[in-house]
Formats: C-alpha cells, sequence, structure tokens
C-alpha cells in the first residue's frame, strides 16, 4: 500500500472502534456467567473474532443481532463449557490465548490452541509457571513455553499466593480466571500496576475481589451473572489520532467516547508533560469515558520510564513518532516488555522511523529519539503488527518528499478494521 501525505490543516470528529481488552474480557465474562450478557459497542475485528469462535467451539451460545450492532452471549457458567472438537485456532491475539489459558486451566479436559506465525514467538512461561502451580499442565515448544499450547485442566485447582516476574494485565487476568476456579483464596501481587479491566469486569458480573496496593486477592467458587455491557472507545485506537492531531500543521481533531480508565490514560500523561494541546471534556464517571480534542502544538521532549509504562505499553509505537517532533531528546525505559509483542517493537520501530528519516537509538529496554526531525518516504512492512502498520499511516501523514510504501497493511484488521476509512475520513475534512 503506498501512503502519502494529503493533510495541510483541517478539523475532524472521529469515533474510533470499541475497546479491545474491554471486548475481549465482555466476552469471557459473559460465557462464564449464568444468563444472558449484552454487548453494545463490542470491536468487531479479528482479535476479538477469535474469542468468540473459542468460546462457540467450547459450546458458548454467542450472535449478533440482525443489524450487527449488539452481541448477545448466553452464558454456560464455569462448569458448563464443553470440550472443542478441535484445536482452537487463535489467531494474533495474545490476550486470548493468556486470558483463556487461566480458564481452561480450571476445566477437566484438555485443549490444544495455536495461532499465526507472530503469537508462535511469544512467550506462554509467564503463564504456565503459575497455572502449573495451580495443578494444571500446560505444555508448549521450548523453555519459553511458545505456542501452540496443550492445556489439560483440572477441577478443584489450588489457590496461589503469586507474585509476577512482569508488569502484564494478561498474565494477572490469566491467574484471576484460575483462582475463581481454585479452592480457597489466592493472592496475585503485581510488579507495577497495570490495566485493571478484568478486576472492573469481576465486580460488574457480581463477583468479588480485594485490592490493596499492588496485592488482589480473589476468592475461588464464585458464581457470576450475565449483564448489559457498552463498551467506550480504545485509547489505543486512538493514540494514532491523537498524535496525528498534535503534529500535523493547523490541525484539530475530536474524539468521542473514548475510554479513560486510570490504567490506560498514560498516554495523556505524556502529551500533557510534552506541553500539547489537550482538552477533556463529556466525562462519564460510570463508563470511564470522555471525549478527547488536541491541538496542534510545539512539543518538548520527556523521559518516559517506571510506574508510567504499564499505562501506555500499547502505545508507546506512536509515542515514539510523536517524540520525533519534540524539542530535545526524548528517553522511554524500562519497557523492554515491548520486545515480546506482536513484534521485537523497540527494533522495528527505531528501524522503521529511521528509514523515514528520524533520529532514534533502540536500547535494551526502549528508546532514545532525537526530536524535530524531517520525514521522508521509504519502503516499510508492518512485520504483521497492527500497531507498526498505523503508526507508519500516520508517520506518512508528515512526508513532504516521496511517498511511504507499507508492506503488510492488512495486519491493521487485527485491532481497527475501519482504520483507513477514517484515515480517508480525515484527509478529506479539509
Amino acid at each position: 500500500m503506498k501512503l502519502k501525505s494529503k493533510l495541510q490543516g483541517s478539523r475532524a470528529v472521529l469515533t474510533v472502534p470499541g475497546d479491545k481488552s474491554i471486548s475481549h474480557r465482555a466476552v469471557m465474562f459473559g460465557a462464564l456467567s449464568q444468563g444472558r450478557t449484552t454487548v453494545d459497542g463490542l470491536l468487531q475485528a479479528e482479535d476479538v473474532l477469535a474469542t468468540i469462535e473459542a468460546f462457540r467451539a467450547m459450546g458458548v451460545d454467542i450472535h449478533f443481532s440482525e443489524n450487527g450492532e449488539v452481541l448477545t452471549i448466553e452464558g454456560r457458567g464455569f462448569d458448563g463449557l464443553k470440550p472443542a472438537s478441535q484445536p482452537l485456532d487463535m489467531g494474533n491475539s495474545g490476550t486470548t490465548t493468556r486470558l483463556i489459558s487461566g480458564i481452561l486451566a480450571g476445566q477437566a479436559f484438555e485443549t490444544e490452541l495455536f495461532g499465526d506465525a507472530s503469537l508462535s514467538k511469544r512467550p506462554m512461561d509467564r503463564i504456565a509457571v503459575p497455572l502449573r502451580m495451580m495443578g494444571a499442565e500446560v505444555d508448549g515448544q521450548g523453555e519459553r513455553v511458545l505456542p501452540p499450547l496443550k492445556i489439560k485442566g483440572r477441577k478443584g485447582l489450588k489457590a496461589i499466593d503469586y507474585r509476577l516476574p512482569v508488569a502484564s494485565a494478561q498474565v494477572k487476568s490469566a491467574l484471576i480466571f484460575a483462582a475463581l476456579q481454585a479452592d480457597g483464596k489466592s493472592r496475585i501481587i503485581e510488579k507495577e500496576k497495570t490495566r485493571n479491566h478484568t478486576e472492573d469486569m469481576l465486580v460488574q458480573f457480581g463477583g468479588h475481589l480485594e485490592v490493596q496496593g499492588k496485592e488482589i486477592f480473589i476468592e475461588g467458587g464464585q458464581k457470576l451473572t450475565g449483564q448489559e455491557l457498552t463498551v467506550p472507545g480504545d485509547i489505543s485506537s486512538a493514540s494514532f489520532w491523537l498524535v496525528a492531531g498534535l503534529i500535523l500543521p493547523n490541525m484539530e481533531i475530536v474524539l468521542k467516547n473514548v475510554g479513560v480508565n486510570e490504567t490506560r490514560t498514560g498516554i495523556l500523561d505524556v502529551i500533557k508533560a510534552m506541553g500539547g494541546e489537550l482538552e477533556i471534556s463529556e466525562f462519564d464517571a460510570k463508563a470511564k469515558s470522555a471525549t478527547l480534542t488536541v491541538r496542534s502544538s510545539e512539543l518538548k521532549a520527556t523521559r518516559i520510564e517506571g510506574a508510567l509504562i504499564p499505562r501506555l505499553i500499547d502505545e508507546l509505537p506512536i509515542i515514539a513518532l510523536l517524540a520525533t517532533q519534540a524539542e530535545g531528546e526524548t528517553v522511554i525505559a524500562d519497557a523492554e516488555e515491548l520486545r515480546v509483542k506482536e513484534t521485537d517493537r523497540i527494533a522495528v520501530v527505531a528501524d522503521s522511523l529511521k528509514k523515514m528519516g528520524a533520529t532514534i537509538t533502540a536500547t535494551d529496554d526502549g528508546m532514545r529519539i532525537q526530536g524535530k526531525s524531517r520525514l521522508h518516504g521509504a519502503q516499510l512492512d508492518s512485520h504483521g503488527d497492527h500497531r507498526i502498520g498505523m503508526m507508519v499511516a500516520i508517520a506518512s501523514l508528515l512526508v513532504q518528499e516521496g511517498e511511504v510504501e507499507l508492506a503488510g497493511a492488512e495486519a491493521i484488521r487485527t485491532s481497527y478494521p475501519s482504520f483507513f476509512d477514517d484515515l480517508e475520513a480525515l484527509c478529506q475534512s479539509y
């Protein structure tokens, strides 16, 4: 796909797709609850569809309304899942793989999980080790337990007292799902606070847990009840337009109904720290959503590290692009988790932006980015990573010399099927 800047300035109002993290969990909690769950605003992208198909294969009735806007899940409870007749295809979804592993750990049957080439390189030892401690059998490829996985669950898992070695909402969530099926009370200790959608949704479905700082206590044997849910827009998807609005000249972008859960808003803190013009309005406390407005800004470099990293881990590729347009050197540290995402995002982001003319150095745990770069055209590849593809597409809007050729643009469908439609709408709004 060839991309070329068409923008000299504009004002646009966009609505981004539903939050991917919440959409995955809505399907899972709905399937594990008693009674009916309806979900409005679900992200209908490849990753979430993989989650839906996995639960359908285990006997859960899941269907969309005639207009395709509302998903209905007829919950079967933790005891109602059935063995799938064949291995479950996780596609590119690490979230599906890790979270469903925690669910399968408490089921008295064996399941095989497989995915695409990218997923097959993502380490699953981080869930395999604690799930084995709880009594499940989890087998994969090599020391890092790479997919395909075989999970032989057991009823009555052992409660666990476990300190997470990595700051990962996926690992934490897998253990919460397993702990709900364990005998006794489990304690999970986070390395750093990560997104808390699983905890919030557990309470919403009638469950309970205690959170004390970084410690989470969950009692096993809980019963959940179906709910009516509305999914807010995904701040990770919104982040691409937030950056576009800040770095393009004479630009204003308004984003409606964006999820602003406090564990996900690290990018908003970075924008403020860099001097970006950001307005938050129409805040809905119950839905944890708001309207976000950004305008072209003179940006300054900042340092991004420590406890802030889990609150913006998925946004770091587009934040790297933002940093190329800020005055001074931006440093991203403590983000080694980027190396085991869909790609090695530290290496791929640095390489992609270098090819476009940016001054950027990859480090073991992040990047050093010198600002005020003038970007030019280049031949680039998403490497099958949706966030890399979208970052390159936004970067192409800055290009005045040459054009950007992006191979693997189809990977963007993983999380944002309408991305190029919205990009075109943004271009046409000027």
